[in-house]
C-alpha cells in the first residue's frame, strides 16, 4: 500500500490515456474514461503536474496527423513510449514520495498478440524507464510500483525483481483509474487470482509454434478501397494445427515441469492467509466426496482469499496433466485472527475426462489426490481417496472425428 505517500510522479503513456477495454468485441462502451493520474488525484494523491505536462504535450504531438483509429477491430495506432533520461527521474525524485509506472498494451477480437518487442516483450524504452526509475528512486529509499494496464500477459521474468511491486490491471473499463488508485491506497485489499499463466518466455507457451495457424493457397486480392470490415467479412481459407491435446495453459506447464514466472491461480494480498485441517467426508469415493479447510487470516489488514482445488487423477487408460482445478471459492471479509471453513463438492463429472476412442467421459480407478491451496503451484493441503472401479460417467454419440493425429506434446 502507498500510505504516508501524498506527491506521486506518473510515468508511462497510458498513466495518462489508460486503455478501458480491447479491440471489437473486447471493446467497452463507456459513457467516460478515468485516467490513472484522475484515479491517483481523487483517491488524495498529488500527481506532479510537471510530469503530468510532459507526458500530455508529448502524446498530443505524437497523435497530430495520425489516423485516429484503424477501425472496430484494430483501435487506435498506439503511441511509442515517451524516452526520458536521468534528468527527469533526478529531478522527480526529490520532489516526490513514490514512483508509477504503467505499461500498456491493447489487444482483442482482431488484433492478435505477437512475439516481439513491444507486444509480448517490452521494448528497450521500456525496460529503460523501469530500470533508470527504479535505480533513482530506490537509491533515496522511495518506493516504485509498476501497473500492467494490459489484455494478454506479457514478459516479466526479466524486469519483476526492480520494482516494488506489479499491480496487474488489465482493461477494467471506464473506472479503471479510480480501481487502480482504490488498491494503491488500501480502501481496497485485492484478492484477484491470475487465470492465465505468465510464462518466462514466448516460446514456452505450448501452442507457440502453431499460434496464429496458416492460410491455404493464395490470399484473394484486396479491391481497392476497401476497408478492414469487407476485407474481414471475405473468407479465406486457413487451418490451425491444434497439437497441445489435453495440455492447455497450466496443465502444461505444471505436468511438464515448465518453469513460469507467475503461475495460473497466483495473486497475493496485504494481509497473509494460512489454510489448514482439510478434511475429506470419505476415503472411498461413491457418487461424491466433500473436502473441508479452514481459512484464517493470520495477517494485520482483513482481507479475502480465494481458496483453490485442484485434483490429480491416475492414468491407466487415458492420459491425464498433473492436476486440474475442480473447485475455487472465496471467503468472506476475514478480520485479522477471524477464521472460516470452506466446503468443496465433488462428483462424478469432477472426476471424469473425455476419451476420443471411446467417445465417453470416464474415471480411471485408483488413488485420487486432493491439493488445496491459493494457486497450481502453491499447495498448503493434500488427501486421498480411493475409486474402487473404472466408471463411465457419460457416453457421446461420435458426431466428429478428428482427421489429425494428435502429436506427443514435449517442453
Amino acid at each position: 500500500m502507498l500510505q504516508a505517500i501524498k506527491k506521486i510522479a506518473a510515468f508511462g503513456n497510458t498513466s495518462y490515456e489508460i486503455i478501458t477495454g480491447g479491440t471489437g468485441s473486447g471493446d467497452v462502451n463507456e459513457a467516460y474514461s478515468i485516467s490513472l493520474v484522475e484515479g491517483l488525484n481523487n483517491a488524495g494523491y498529488s500527481v506532479n503536474e510537471n510530469l503530468q505536462a510532459l507526458y500530455t504535450a508529448f502524446l498530443k504531438a505524437a497523435k497530430e496527423g495520425r489516423q485516429r483509429s484503424r477501425g472496430f477491430m484494430m483501435g487506435s495506432v498506439p503511441v511509442k513510449e515517451l524516452p526520458l533520461g536521468d534528468d527527469i527521474t533526478n529531478s522527480m525524485v526529490n520532489v516526490t514520495d513514490a514512483a508509477i509506472i504503467t505499461i500498456g498494451r491493447n489487444s482483442g477480437e482482431g488484433y492478435d498478440r505477437k512475439a516481439e518487442e513491444g507486444d509480448f516483450y517490452l521494448n528497450s524504452t521500456e525496460k529503460d524507464l523501469i530500470s533508470l526509475v527504479c535505480t533513482t528512486y530506490h537509491a533515496k529509499n522511495k518506493k516504485v510500483v509498476v501497473i500492467l494496464n494490459v489484455g494478454g500477459v506479457v514478459e516479466t521474468a526479466s524486469w519483476k525483481d526492480l520494482p516494488d511491486a506489479i499491480l496487474l490491471a488489465w482493461q477494467g473499463g471506464q473506472e479503471t483509474g479510480n480501481s487502480i488508485a482504490d488498491i494503491l491506497c488500501g480502501k481496497v485489499n485485492p484478492s484477484g487470482k491470475l487465470a492465465s499463466t505468465f510464462p518466462v518466455k514466448y516460446d514456452d507457451v505450448p501452442s507457440a509454434k502453431s499460434f496464429p495457424g496458416k492460410t491455404i493457397g493464395e490470399a484473394p486480392k484486396p479491391q481497392e478501397g476497401e476497408g478492414l470490415m469487407a476485407a474481414f467479412n471475405r473468407p479465406q481459407p486457413s487451418e490451425v494445427t491444434y497439437e497441445e491435446g489435453i495440455y492447455v495453459g497450466y496443465r502444461y506447464y505444471n505436468t511438464m515441469r515448465v518453469p513460469v514466472s507467475y503461475e495460473f491461480g497466483y495473486g497475493l494480498s496485504y494481509t497473509i492467509f494460512d489454510i489448514s485441517g482439510l478434511k475429506l467426508s470419505s476415503a472411498k469415493f461413491s457418487n461424491s466426496i466433500t473436502a473441508a479447510v479452514t481459512v484464517k487470516n493470520t495477517g494485520t489488514v482483513a482481507g479475502r482469499e480465494v481458496v483453490q482445488l485442484y485434483l490429480s487423477a491416475p492414468s491407466t487408460r487415458i492420459d491425464k496433466p498433473e492436476s486440474e482445478l475442480k473447485g475455487f471459492a472465496k471467503t468472506k471479509l476475514l478480520q485479522p485472527g477471524e477464521s472460516q471453513t470452506l466446503t468443496f463438492v465433488l462428483d462424478t463429472k469432477s472426476l471424469a475426462s473425455f476419451d476420443t476412442k471411446s467417445s465417453a467421459w470416464v474415471a480411471d480407478a485408483g488413488k485420487y489426490t486432493v491439493k488445496i491451496g491459493s494457486s497450481s503451484v502453491n499447495i498448503s493441503q493434500t488427501a486421498a481417496f480411493e475409486l474402487g472401479k473404472y466408471m463411465i460417467v457419460d457416453k457421446e454419440s461420435a458426431a466428429l472425428s478428428p482427421k489429425v493425429e494428435i502429436k506427443e506434446l514435449k517442453p
